[in-house]
């Protein structure tokens, strides 16, 4: 029973030897498929095996398909969201009222100097705007008496006095430049970056 044993795997390695010499010709990286003659190895371990099929209940499907509807339909009930309007969204940072370092200490003599230079240009503010009320009121006194001497004198006059100046307010002043402006000329945009958003509803 040995000598029978011995003989058929003696057999077994002489061919495994024969088809691996014939093998490693044509492959030259050594794989885990062709061993030594030595050595009795088996293949590498098949570690995955199919996904099994799930069975599908077509009675549940149909619910899912059901209460998808329903989501859409709950969707298109609300009403679509609004644009924003980002000139009227004050940013984040602006909001952020700590500061970024300590105010500097004032002495006393310091802080008593800049309250009554304070006081000082409150007061020469005020009679500033009292003269300014009283150069007002006397010019408005003086036109008032004008437009009554006027209508004595000439109707005429009088609704030309009432009718305003289209001349006066639109004011356009040019300064000077440091090179003359060229004619017909088209300026460039420039280089920059869109950051302009895009909505989809």
């Amino acid at each position: 029973m040995s000598l029978a044993l011995s003989r058929s795997l003696c057999g077994a390695l002489s061919r495994q030897a024969r088809s691996a010499s014939s093998l490693r010709e044509h492959h030259a990286v050594q794989s885990p498929w062709f061993a030594s003659v030595m050595t009795l190895k088996t293949s590498a371990p098949l570690r995955a095996e199919p996904k099994k099929k799930k069975k599908v209940d077509p009675r549940r499907e149909q619910m899912m398909k059901e209460r998808l509807k329903k989501k859409l339909k709950k969707l298109e009930k609300v009403p679509p969201e609004l644009i924003p309007i980002e000139d009227f969204i004050t940013p984040t940072k602006c909001l952020d009222e700590t500061r970024e370092r300590a105010a500097p200490r004032l002495s006393f003599e310091e802080s008593e100097g800049r309250a009554l230079l304070l006081k000082e240009w409150s007061r020469y503010k005020q009679k500033q705007h009292m003269a300014e009320m009283e150069a007002i009121e006397l010019a408005l006194e003086a036109q008032r008496e004008a437009l009554e001497e006027l209508i004595l004198e000439s109707e005429e006059l009088y609704r030309a006095a009432l009718k305003p100046d289209l001349l006066l307010i639109p004011f356009v002043r040019e300064g000077p430049v440091y090179t003359p402006a060229i004619s017909n000329y088209d300026a460039p945009d420039g280089k920059y970056k869109d950051i302009t958003k895009v909505y989809t509803q």
